[in-house]
């Protein structure tokens, strides 16, 4: 029993032996290296900076009356298309008494010399006749009366103007009626009936009417931080992205870069305008928000590879190209000329070809 214990005892030794020395051994073999391999590609880059915003109308006209009073008719709602000179609400004139009892004063007094004047004319008239006065007498009382007339018919006209705030020769052109100046879509009806209007003057805007804009000719209006504002220029190709609209780009040309910048939490930013191509199968709102895709630089047809892939050193640029893989991956540091990157991948304009083999980075290994 004692010889197979001592028997047993040596064969453990020599085993716990033999397995710590093939652990020494493995351990102390250098750890092969893999990398992943990424291939040269051929596409289109662009570099592009994002300015964020939203899609308005280049014209949005503010409809205002030409006389204060009380809304008395809206014959239009928001959403709908109105041609110029069409007539979208009728103001009623709310009569300031002092001026409607001097209105009707100035009628008595001219009724009454109206009155006279054609007596005085009747008179003339009938002595000319029987040829007892001159023509020229008759041609004064006639000229008399007919300004008596005139004067009638104008006091008449003013009193209906401060009444009514038109008169019955001018209907076609009242104040009362406000119309669309231009065509297009009426965009907001801030009023309803019996709501009170001011017309504009020097002392305030005005009560606003409707809003009308042409939707045809539409801008995007965003800003852009100081940091991209030196790196753009007017006619500049834009994509504009729309919320609402997901699944559409749209292309746009920039037109305008404000020369003054506005600080906003703690940065400038630069008002910038371009001018939106909008297909007419597609319903575009005003205030949707927007972001502008600015292509700062292109390159056609370029080859690339990810930017991860570059070591940089000084003022040179490396990529390893794989130049045996059997027994085990071997490259070569190879010196290339880049061109431009748009943060992931970058442009190779010398070095490389499309066929080479270039080292990513390192397979995790058990």
């Amino acid at each position: 029993m004692k010889k197979f214990f001592k028997v047993f005892m040596l064969i453990l030794v020599g085993v716990i032996l033999v397995s710590t020395f093939v652990f020494l051994y493995n351990k102390s073999k250098p750890k092969v290296q893999v990398y992943e391999i990424v291939a040269p590609s051929i596409s289109d880059l662009e570099k592009t900076t994002v300015a964020t915003g939203k899609i308005e109308p280049r014209d949005e006209i503010l409809i205002k009356p030409q006389i204060s009073g009380i809304v008395d008719v809206v014959y239009k709602e928001a959403g709908q298309k109105v041609k110029k000179g069409e007539v979208l609400a009728k103001v009623k004139v709310i009569p300031e008494l002092g001026q409607l009892n001097a209105a009707e004063s100035r009628i008595r007094i001219a009724q009454i010399n109206a009155n006279q004047a054609e007596t005085d004319f009747n008179r003339v008239d009938k002595l000319y006749k029987d040829q007892l006065v001159s023509k020229e007498e008759y041609e004064k009382s006639n000229v008399a009366f007919q300004q008596a007339l005139e004067e009638l018919q104008s006091a008449k006209d003013a009193h209906e103007i401060i009444k009514e705030g038109i008169t019955k020769n001018s209907a076609s052109f009242s104040s009362t009626m406000i119309r669309s100046t231009i065509d297009g879509l009426i965009l907001d009806v801030p009023v309803k009936a019996g709501n009170s209007v001011i017309m504009s003057n020097t002392f305030n805007d005005g009560t606003t009417i409707a809003t009308v804009a042409n939707m045809n000719d539409l801008i995007f209006r965003g800003k852009i931080d100081e940091t991209e504002v030196g790196r753009i220029h007017e006619s500049m190709p834009v994509k504009l992205t729309i919320g609402a609209l997901q699944n559409f780009t749209f292309d746009a040309i920039l037109e305008y870069i404000s020369p003054k910048g506005v600080e906003e939490n703690g940065a400038n930013q630069f008002e910038i305008k371009a001018a939106v191509v909008i297909p007419d199968s597609v319903m575009i709102r005003s205030g949707y928000s927007a972001n502008a895709a600015i292509v700062l630089q292109n390159a056609k047809n370029a080859l690339i590879v990810p930017e991860s892939l570059i070591e940089f050193s000084g003022d040179s640029t490396f990529v390893y190209v794989m130049t045996d893989s059997v027994p085990a991956q071997q490259f070569s540091r190879t010196p290339v000329k880049i061109g431009m990157s748009d943060g992931i991948n970058i442009e190779i304009k010398d070095g490389i070809a499309l066929n080479d083999k270039l080292r990513g980075v390192e397979k995790k290994t058990n």
